[in-house]
């Protein structure tokens, strides 16, 4: 399967029910500030997540269409606060929120997405129960997500452990992926085995997923990823690539020197050029490549549980997807 393809038709079979739920309202500004980024449409891997989950354990998919569009406003919120925090101008080809009206409606249109997004999850059909686990899932997620974006704010220009790297990376990446996967099992009817594969499954993805972000930032091809390879080295980001560096460059001299580069925003490209093949020296891309395979083995290994379905075979097709994409 093509999870690109499953993709796109998930994200047209998305677009009715996403622009639903924001009904003409008053003051109009905000309304339009809210629906602007939803609207614009992208991957929508989140809410693909959520449907395919209820449809691989065998459960109606449009019984998780509500939960689906909720989890991309949880995630457009997200986008909205995150563009303010990091000075972004451009989201999507499109001028950022915060830019485009003003700071105090960017922040209200978040909020709005995130209080929405609650406002639709009550109204599924679902059995009692099972809206309360997936609620529970939902706001633990958001918790968490709240947790990792302050981890990241506090990790910036630090060479934090591996550990604190990925602990990073899942709250900030891989919750709301898992709890769309989970939220999706519980409205398809799983049992709690299942629906706790499936979060496991997701939880894994998302880390495999972001683990080979930062080595497309690095070893990637600028003309498709659209990044300079340079860039996520002047900002002194600490990936696992660059924890792995500094555990295993063994010339003191040699370390001294990737450090004094790591974090240099006047960096210039031969010295970033230097610093990138520090790494391949150390074996650190290899690694970072490997460790983002080896989440993803992992999360394929955690739908053995499910039977064979369409759905099964793109979350699955998702999951190789995450490894080997170009931007």
């Amino acid at each position: 399967m093509d999870a690109k393809e499953y993709l796109m038709k998930a994200s047209k079979e998305l677009d009715g029910p996403i622009r639903q739920y924001i009904g003409d309202e008053e003051p109009s500004d905000l309304i339009a500030a809210s629906r602007q980024y939803p609207y614009a449409g992208g991957k929508r891997m989140r809410p693909a997540m959520a449907l395919a989950a209820a449809g691989a354990v065998g459960g109606d998919r449009m019984k998780a269409m509500p939960l689906a569009v909720a989890i991309e406003y949880i995630h457009n919120f997200t986008l909205v606060h995150d563009d303010f925090m990091d000075g972004d101008e451009q989201r999507r080809g499109m001028t950022t929120i915060h830019i485009a009206y003003n700071v105090p409606t960017a922040i209200l249109a978040g909020d709005a997405l995130f209080a929405k997004a609650f406002q639709i999850i009550s109204g599924m059909d679902v059995p009692d129960s099972s809206m309360r686990n997936i609620l529970k899932y939902v706001s633990q997620a958001v918790w968490d997500l709240a947790r990792g974006q302050q981890m990241d704010i506090n990790n910036e220009r630090k060479i934090v452990s591996e550990e604190v790297y990925i602990e990073t990376i899942r709250l900030k990446t891989s919750v709301l992926f898992a709890a769309a996967a989970a939220g999706g099992a519980l409205a398809g009817g799983a049992d709690e085995r299942t629906v706790q594969a499936v979060h496991e499954y997701a939880m894994a993805l998302g880390l495999g997923f972001q683990i080979f972000d930062d080595y497309l930032g690095i070893a990637g091809d600028p003309a498709k990823t659209g990044k300079s390879v340079g860039n996520d080295i002047r900002k002194g980001k600490c990936t696992v690539m660059v924890t792995h560096a500094i555990r295993n460059i063994k010339d003191p001299k040699v370390l001294e020197e990737f450090k004094s580069i790591l974090g240099n925003a006047d960096a210039t490209d031969d010295q970033t050029a230097r610093a990138r093949s520090i790494m391949e020296d150390a074996g650190s891309i290899a690694y970072g490549r490997r460790l983002a395979k080896e989440k993803v083995d992992e999360a394929i290994s955690k739908l053995s549980i499910l039977p064979h379905s369409e759905e099964k075979d793109f979350m699955i097709a998702l999951a190789k997807y995450a490894i080997d994409r170009e931007v």
